[in-house]
């Protein structure tokens, strides 16, 4: 496999400064590369949308010869990220961009010829695996075409055609949950050169969503990862945002204890949860006991969490005292004292009924509750 030669590579790095990104309005940041020894490559501020596309194995490419036709054809990139160049052999051009490939392929047919005149595309370009991680409702690896089918949890299938973008790939991915910090999304690139070297850029979706600023929502390249952070609190937009293509719409609560209607529902998703204790019919006139109302929250780590609140139908959604409901949340009624009380006179007055009277069961249930 032909490697990077020294003249060569100073053409490269020629080449490279050709394909700068400008500085606009998008902050980026450095980090450390993934592959070790390696440097971060210093970024500023850059422009998403017009960074080059890097090739990648997978890619078709054209390579055209204008004096040597018959040397003209299309070249695969292999796994190892090479491709098989006519006279020359097997040259590896991963991690380049489009550019910088035609300079570096320009110059070994240079070797060999004496006009190296030539052209090279991407004739088919090889789909486009992001990772999604964070706070979106299934994270993982994603692979993206120019043709997808995209919904959120519960939400209607949406047909989206052209090259994906952030939002194509939340969708995908099920929407954001409802603890998401969407005014700091972080989108991981990589950078071109062979060695794996990275720059980070912070979006604000919520700017994309609420003013329709759509320089929030660049394309994605092959390799990208999308990072939702966790917000410390809900967002004040919280029920705003549930009606957004980017929110599942639909979650299933279970409601139980001193309720008309206990069971799962199917609510809206970020229904608060005096809302939910509604949709079950409200609570039981005298025997709910509206300010102990339990809220069991299971985590994603697998532990559960255990809330108190009390019904009032005065308040609106806030973590404090109305706090939005997530897809599994179980919401518990607890009984009343006057409730507790009689169905414990219940429940000793059907086997010895006849044998004591109502003093004698009221002083067994008064012991029993001492």
């Amino acid at each position: 496999m032909t490697t990077l030669r020294p003249l060569a590579l100073s053409v490269l790095m020629a080449a490279q400064s050709l394909v700068a990104l400008p500085a606009v309005a998008l902050e980026a940041e450095p980090i450390n590369a993934m592959a070790a020894g390696s440097n971060a490559l210093q970024a500023n501020r850059t422009f998403l949308e017009e960074d080059a596309y890097i090739i990648g194995p997978g890619d078709v490419l054209e390579l055209r010869l204008f004096d040597s036709p018959e040397l003209s054809g299309q070249l695969e990139v292999l796994n190892d990220g090479s491709v098989p160049l006519p006279l020359i052999g097997s040259v590896r051009l991963t991690g380049l961009t489009l550019q910088q490939a035609t300079v570096w392929v320009k110059t070994l047919m240079g070797q060999e010829l004496l006009r190296p005149d030539l052209q090279l595309r991407v004739v088919k370009p090889r789909p486009i695996r992001v990772a999604l991680v964070g706070q979106v409702e299934r994270p993982g690896i994603y692979s993206l075409s120019v043709s997808e089918t995209v919904s959120t949890e519960g939400g209607p299938s949406t047909s989206v055609s052209g090259l994906p973008t952030v939002v194509d790939a939340i969708q995908k991915a099920g929407g954001i949950t409802q603890k998401a910090n969407l005014r700091d999304v972080q989108l991981q690139r990589r950078l071109p050169g062979e060695t794996p070297q990275f720059k980070q850029a912070r979006l604000n979706l919520l700017d994309l969503i609420l003013e329709g600023n759509q320089s929030q929502n660049p394309y994605l390249f092959d390799g990208d990862t999308v990072r939702l952070g966790k917000a410390d609190e809900t967002p004040e937009e919280a029920i705003e945002l549930a009606s957004m293509n980017l929110s599942p719409q639909v979650i299933g609560v279970n409601v139980i204890g001193e309720v008309v209607t206990p069971g799962r529902l199917q609510l809206q998703a970020n229904t608060p949860l005096v809302q939910a204790v509604l949709a079950a019919g409200g609570a039981k006139n005298w025997r709910a006991n509206r300010g102990n109302v339990e809220l069991v929250r299971i985590n994603r780590n697998g532990s559960a969490t255990l809330e108190r609140f009390k019904i009032d139908l005065s308040q609106g959604a806030s973590n404090e005292k109305n706090p939005p409901l997530r897809d599994g949340d179980t919401v518990k009624v607890n009984r009343s004292g006057l409730a507790k009380a009689s169905d414990a006179i219940g429940a000793v007055s059907q086997p010895l009924s006849g044998l004591v009277t109502i003093w004698t069961l009221l002083r067994l249930v008064n012991d029993g509750t001492n």
